[in-house]
């Protein structure tokens, strides 16, 4: 199959730090040019592949101090991929939906991963418009908004890691890990809380985008003063292979509808625990009792991460190899296109 991947600017695939969504376009490509398809991968120049790559920047945007904007090179990217559409069977989508008025004529050619939240109002006038334009979630949990939409949903696909990504532990140096983005709705204040009521001491590794500076400077930065708390920053994936490795337990006290949570996997894949609120796509990942544990407020959470020992690290492995796997993916994705495919030769003959 001739398979285009249309990845955001915004970060390299993979990106070198922090970026989820290019991290997933990164798996599911490899995986698909393991597969034996033919695999093009729309991106910025620095992204690394073994798929055809078309640069469609130089570096990723954020990287680039000369950028201020995305959206100019959002739109020269689909206006690259739509001058090519013919050299491809299936054009799969990581952009949300900048896409939409060129290709929604010839809808049955896309598929588009939606990556990021749909509680809000502002995209669903767009989703009226063009409810033939083929959807897939990241989550059940993640189309919940959208229920009364008359969209074309193709399928949910849950991210994978490939298993040989994390190298999992057999036991842990006794502190718990806070990992991500420094956010209000990632409540890192609430773990804080948790690891010094646990008397665990806490890792923050985590990047502070510009729009949460003040947040962190105001909310967390008094929090950090404590001698059980360290701060590192933003870390690479070697400092995260060896953070989540030597964890306890992963702390994710979120407080908005996570559409997947990529860290909870990649923390299963080294063996480690989750300790996560029950909000939007955790009931999905995390398996209570197996994997770590879904909790509903603080107290909760503190018994959690005091009981972090009686799971044993191994199953947590198995669990993540059984249901969160870049194969597992990628075959998922190739099934969906499979069917799209079929579903349009009708119309193909016709036209």
């Amino acid at each position: 199959m001739r398979i285009a991947v249309v990845s955001p600017l915004i970060e390299s695939v993979p990106p070198t730090h922090y970026g989820g969504t290019e991290r997933v376009v990164s798996y599911l490509t490899e995986e698909l040019v393991a597969l034996g398809h033919e695999v093009t991968l729309f991106a910025s120049g620095d992204s690394r592949t073994r798929a055809r790559l078309v640069p469609c920047c130089e570096r990723a945007l954020r990287l680039d101090p000369g950028v201020s904007d995305y959206t100019p090179h959002h739109v020269l990217l689909v206006q690259q991929v739509f001058e090519r559409a013919e050299e491809f069977d299936i054009l799969h989508f990581h952009i949300d939906y900048l896409h939409y008025p060129l290709f929604s004529r010839r809808p049955w050619k896309t598929v588009t991963t939606l990556h990021g939240r749909q509680d809000l109002w502002d995209p669903q006038p767009l989703y009226r418009r063009f409810p033939q334009m083929p959807l897939v979630s990241i989550s059940d949990a993640q189309r919940e908004p959208l229920r009364g939409l008359p969209l074309c949903w193709a399928g949910t696909v849950h991210h994978g890691l490939p298993l040989d990504l994390y190298r999992p532990s057999a036991d842990h140096r006794g502190y718990a890990l806070f990992l991500g983005r420094i956010a209000p709705e990632k409540r890192p204040d609430r773990a804080i809380r948790i690891a010094r009521r646990a008397g665990v001491p806490l890792k923050i590794a985590a990047k502070v985008d510009r729009a949460d500076r003040r947040y962190f400077e105001d909310a967390i930065a008094p929090m950090l003063a404590a001698p059980e708390v360290e701060f590192l920053g933003e870390v690479d994936d070697r400092g995260k292979q060896e953070l989540l490795a030597g964890a306890v337990a992963l702390l994710f006290p979120i407080d908005w509808p996570e559409p997947f949570g990529l860290v909870m996997v990649e923390a299963m894949a080294c063996g480690t625990p989750v300790i996560a609120w029950r909000c939007g796509s955790v009931p999905e990942i995390v398996e209570p009792g197996v994997t770590g544990w879904i909790v509903s407020s603080e107290q909760e959470a503190v018994r959690a991460l005091e009981a972090a020992d009686i799971l044993d690290r191994r199953r947590v492995r198995t669990g993540f190899e059984r249901r969160f796997s870049a194969r597992r993916m990628a075959r998922e994705y190739l099934a969906i296109y499979e069917r799209l495919l079929e579903a349009a030769r009708p119309q193909l003959s016709v036209a």
